[in-house]
């Protein structure tokens, strides 16, 4: 396979990657700064989320000290076997709120701008994940002071950013409740918004589904059930169902299980003849049309040494961490696809099939699979490696929808496997609700 056409795309793009920007990591910006924050309000700052977490599941802060956390867990008293024993909660009991100050306590802010001096959206994706569990764990409490069981994300059902891009010098303010729930699991539902002009205006909107386990990890957990109060709340959980739903019909016509339907059929026979060489006669030789790439080319690679560092209160590597990378591999890619600054639009269906452990290789592959317009889909797929058995297991499927400045190339599928990657991204892109974003005009590329 010829490498040409990326290193020529990776060429184009060199000048967007080294624009320097002026700096907003340091000094107070008064506008930014949410009264809710002011001196003596006291409120919950994302910081304290996960040492709130720690404590609910008596994890320990050092993982010198996890082989004696996890022992403990697995000695838990057992969870009760009929949920009907369990008391009904409502939604307003899981209702919980956090603030990231980047406004209002500047030295934040470091770890969380990116070259172009706006917020690192993976670095909110893993601040969503611990906000999610601890809204689980709320809804789920117990008389314990432990948790006897364990919550963890399952799916990432949908994130809808309703910017393309968040300030970094603004006071930030999380909120979510559990508005759905079956018999282990729960639907959450969460909202980020900033302060600025006197007020806070969303900037995107998530929907995580997570499940209890028993203290061993062995088994599934039975969670109190939720009782809808108002027509609202009667709604949110309908959708619940729904969405419950439509994920089984997704699952059972995933192409993994299922042929393309017909319409899908004509589009990539279409596609085929389009590349083919008239002059030859042979459905061996191939070209590519003008203002198009070969979905081949389109691939960009990581490699991740999963340390302590990254590991979650269960001593698995955080799924924000993954989150995070998978993420912004994937901006990556599209970069280097759209040769311009592309903004994220929308993250949905990520499945966490396996836990990660600790000392694992991560292998991360994107892929570009569908482009339509000035939108490009990527997928990316997470590996493990364990280095001492050598056994390769995937661990995530990611996508990811992206907007760009300009018009993009069309991606050309070559052989049946790519092929059914890029009916899926079409299917996940025309999924996708494209909203009129409140776009932040971005600096062009040289």
């Amino acid at each position: 396979m010829s490498l040409r056409p990326r290193y020529w795309m990776l060429r184009s793009i060199s000048c967007i990657l080294v624009r320097q920007c002026p700096s907003l990591s340091t000094g107070l910006h008064s506008e930014g700064c949410s009264p809710e924050l002011a001196e003596g309000h006291s409120k919950r700052l994302m910081s304290d989320v996960r040492a709130d977490l720690r404590n609910i599941v008596g994890a320990s802060k050092y993982w010198s000290e996890h082989l004696q956390s996890v022992k403990e867990k697995a000695s838990s008293p057992v969870t009760v076997t009929y949920q009907g024993d369990l008391p009904c909660r409502r939604m307003k009991d899981s209702y919980q709120e956090a603030y990231l100050p980047l406004g209002s306590q500047p030295h934040l802010r470091e770890k969380y701008l990116n070259v172009y001096n706006y917020v690192r959206f993976g670095r909110i994706f893993e601040d969503l994940d611990s906000f999610g569990v601890l809204i689980s764990y709320t809804h789920a409490k117990t008389e314990c002071p432990r948790s006897p069981f364990s919550i963890v994300t399952a799916l990432v059902d949908e994130i809808d950013l309703v910017r393309n891009v968040i300030r970094p010098d603004c006071d930030l303010k999380f909120t979510g409740n559990v508005t759905w729930v079956g018999r282990s699991s729960l639907e959450v539902q969460m909202k980020v918004s900033q302060y600025y002009d006197g007020i806070f205006n969303l900037a995107l909107e998530a929907t995580f589904v997570m499940v209890a386990r028993d203290a061993g990890n062995k088994s599934a957990a039975l969670v109190n059930p939720l009782k809808p109060e108002g027509p609202e709340e009667e709604r949110l959980f309908q959708q619940g169902n729904l969405n419950k739903k439509e994920r089984a019909k997704l699952k059972e016509n995933s192409l993994l299980k299922v042929a393309p339907n017909e319409e899908e059929r004509k589009i990539i026979h279409e596609m085929f003849l389009e590349t083919l060489d008239i002059n030859t006669a042979s459905f061996l030789s191939r070209i590519l049309p003008k203002n198009s790439v070969w979905m081949e080319d389109t691939k960009l690679k990581s490699l991740e040494i999963c340390h302590p560092q990254e590991r979650n209160i269960f001593n698995k590597i955080f799924g924000g961490f993954l989150m995070r990378k998978a993420f912004e591999l994937a901006w990556a890619n599209a970069c280097v696809y759209g040769s311009s600054r592309p903004y994220a639009i929308a993250v949905d269906d990520i499945l966490f099939q396996k836990p990660v452990e600790v000392g694992s290789l991560l292998y991360l592959s994107s892929q570009v699979c569908y482009t339509e317009s000035k939108y490009i889909q990527v997928r990316v797929h997470s590996e493990v490696l364990d280095p001492l058995t050598k056994e390769h297991s995937t661990t995530n499927i990611f996508h990811f929808t992206f907007g760009c400045q300009k018009e993009v190339m069309q991606v050309i599928p070559k052989t049946y496997g790519e092929s059914m990657l890029y009916l899926d991204g079409k299917r996940h892109f025309k999924a996708t609700p494209i909203r009129d974003q409140n776009l932040v005009n971005l600096p062009a590329a040289n």
